[in-house]
């Protein structure tokens, strides 16, 4: 992966719309999440291999981004060896896609940018090298493209569920920094905002990651949304003292059935909202709802390094030697969902039946 030596720093996109990755020079430059909000970088990326990396030590996080930067990483191998002969091109991009497959479990848009990605080197595998390697880049930056207008269609629709003067409490980052840009849940923010309505947000920080606390925070208080960070103990009590009307969050993968996958805490998150009858939406493009996937159960969850809940950056708190676990998501069963945001419009009560119907 690109070290810290080679990072882009750009003061000027603080206040810009955030670009979670952007394509200069040549190379793939993705902003560096870890290091978020003390220091804002890009870190630059021209391989499969360097691509992968990044995915897999959380420098881009989000199904969405994660999506995207995979399309990018096809792309950037293909013109690494666009002076290859056919047969090591072809090898090399098998093992670029396989490097991609393996970064990360979960989120199933990663496996949804290979399979377009795969699907459009089909179409012209019988060409030079140099044009497969222009075709999918331009694929890529499509990919990227089309995020962005899927996420904008999201949030109209997710605007009109929140009422003026809504508190809304969402659970670890589903902004731009997990897109393209815009976002999904925090896209719906941006959207209800934008159409005039004066909504407050409340972020949980997400253990053991801090997403909510190091990301979602900072893209409100960029945009000056208001936005007030609580512990992800606090949200029950929070909802019992009727401050939260509505709970808003991202997934990285339905199931067929509706279950949602979403970061470690998104259950409880939901169990608590129905026991105080607040509605609890989940906002997903299609391509995050994975119709080969029956029911939660299936996902797979990622376990990460145990370093994460032990301490953060140089500051360790737990007891050396103690045992860790890790689980970097949970499932939400769907009957706890009250509905699915998406580009299409909001699914109330998703199930079976209305999943598929999408997709027809």
């Amino acid at each position: 992966m690109p070290s810290v030596n080679s990072k882009v720093t750009d003061v000027g996109t603080h206040n810009k719309a955030v670009k979670t990755l952007r394509w200069r020079d040549g190379r793939l430059e993705m902003i560096d999440q870890r290091v978020l909000p003390a220091t804002f970088a890009y870190l630059p990326y021209t391989s499969a291999a360097e691509t992968a990396e990044g995915i897999r030590d959380m420098v881009v996080r989000g199904a969405p981004a994660i999506g995207c930067a995979a399309a990018y990483g096809v792309a950037l191998e293909a013109l690494r060896l666009r002076s290859a002969t056919p047969v090591d091109f072809t090898a090399g991009m098998e093992q670029a896609f396989a490097m991609l497959a393996a970064s990360r479990p979960t989120a199933v848009n990663l496996f949804w940018a290979l399979k377009r990605m795969r699907a459009v080197w089909e179409t012209v595998r019988d060409q030079p090298v140099a044009v497969i390697a222009k075709r999918l880049l331009a694929e890529a930056h499509e990919v990227s493209a089309e995020d962005i207008r899927i996420n904008r269609a999201m949030g109209a629709f997710g605007a009109a569920l929140l009422a003026d003067g809504a508190r809304v409490l969402t659970h670890c980052n589903a902004g731009a920094l997990a897109t393209a840009g815009h976002g999904t849940a925090l896209g719906v923010f941006r959207s209800a905002v934008e159409a005039g309505k004066k909504i407050s947000v409340i972020a949980d920080e997400t253990r053991p990651f801090l997403q909510g606390a190091r990301l979602t925070a900072w893209e409100m208080v960029q945009e000056q949304i208001p936005v007030t960070l609580i512990t992800d103990n606090m949200a029950g009590f929070m909802m019992s003292k009727g401050e939260i009307d509505a709970v808003v969050v991202g997934t990285d993968r339905v199931a067929a059935n509706g279950d949602v996958a979403n970061k470690i805490g998104t259950y409880m998150v939901a169990v608590l909202a129905q026991r105080h009858a607040i509605p609890f939406y989940v906002a997903c493009p299609l391509s995050t709802i994975d119709l080969s996937i029956p029911d939660g159960s299936a996902i797979p969850i990622e376990e990460r390094a145990p370093e994460e809940v032990t301490g953060f950056r140089d500051c360790q708190w737990a007891a050396q030697g103690v045992r860790v676990r890790n689980p970097a998501f949970d499932v939400t069963p769907a009957e706890l969902v009250s509905g699915l945001i998406t580009e299409k419009g909001v699914v109330l009560a998703p199930d079976r039946e209305k999943l598929a119907a999408l997709f027809r």
